[in-house]
């Protein structure tokens, strides 16, 4: 399906809203990966891609890694397919990042594999969902448990209350990232 198809069965999409978030998923989850912080993406994924990046980061850590992305930048970002199906819009996108990409050693931060001279490019398909039935979130956005504006950039986390503001009923998430 075309892009302008789409706007037509979802009329709130906007194409280059929608590129600016996946790009800065993309960006979040690699940094969120890097620093080992995976709960300040959690709203922005699914809970099997967040259930797969842990258990990523548990294997390097049980390795004494750490997985290290230097100069990380986004180069390209397209849609390349959309589906609507009985109760989600899925789009795939194609994105084309260049950084440096090694593995570290915890213990003396030596190199382990990698480079971390050069940026290399690597490119990926990520496919991000939306419920065709969302809730409104408005200009800004509340704390569904205590009403407090609540910063989704930040961590997703409501700073008074402590609950978690789950996208999912709210916008697009990123439901699987994979080598392109």
């Amino acid at each position: 399906m075309s892009i302008e198809e789409f706007k037509k069965i979802d009329t709130s999409f906007e194409e280059s809203m929608f590129y600016s978030k996946v790009n800065n998923v993309f960006i979040k989850l690699m940094t969120a990966r890097m620093i080992n912080k995976l709960d300040e993406v959690k709203h922005f994924i699914s809970d099997n891609l967040y259930k797969n990046e842990v258990n990523l980061l548990e294997s390097l850590k049980n390795k004494n890694l750490k997985q290290m992305y230097d100069e990380l930048n986004v180069k390209d970002s397209k849609i390349i397919d959309i589906q609507v199906n009985e109760d989600v819009y899925t789009i795939k996108v194609f994105l084309q990042s260049r950084y440096m990409d090694y593995i570290i050693n915890l213990d003396d931060g030596s190199l382990v594999s990698g480079n971390d001279k050069a940026r290399i490019q690597k490119d990926y398909i990520l496919t991000f969902n939306k419920n065709k039935v969302t809730k409104e979130q408005g200009n800004i956005r509340r704390c569904p448990s205590c009403g407090a504006s609540v910063d989704i950039n930040a961590s997703g986390i409501c700073e008074y209350c402590g609950t978690s503001y789950n996208l999912d009923n709210y916008d697009w998430i990123l439901n699987k990232i994979e080598n392109s």
